[in-house]
């Protein structure tokens, strides 16, 4: 299997966010160069794991379902992809926000 090419290459991560940890995001954002459309937080696997996920939401559960189709980045990586999710990132565990369409801002999505 080749190699993926992201997007930004690591030379080029600016420092956005003094955050520390990771998430898990979709190629769709980091290969593909799509927008996140769909974050949520769940509860932390380690220390090192904000429990924030990213996903376009154009992904098939069997994409999402596929380990090679994501990877961790630390959450500062993933802001400069999309740099709008940071407003939402210190949000509690639980939260899942979708982005608006057409725009910058997400909403918080309710049960």
């Amino acid at each position: 299997m080749e190699k993926e090419q992201f997007k930004i290459p690591a030379e080029k991560i600016k420092d956005l966010i003094k955050l520390q940890g990771f998430g898990i995001v979709s190629n769709h954002i980091t290969v593909d160069g799509m927008k996140v459309g769909y974050m949520y937080r769940e509860e932390r696997f380690d220390k090192e794991d904000t429990g924030w996920r990213f996903l376009s939401g154009t992904e098939t559960q069997e994409y999402i379902d596929d380990p090679e189709t994501s990877k961790v980045f630390s959450i500062n990586a993933i802001a400069n992809y999309d740099p709008a999710i940071l407003p939402y990132i210190k949000l509690p565990e639980g939260t899942e926000l979708e982005r608006v369409e057409g725009s910058d801002e997400f909403k918080i999505l309710t049960e």
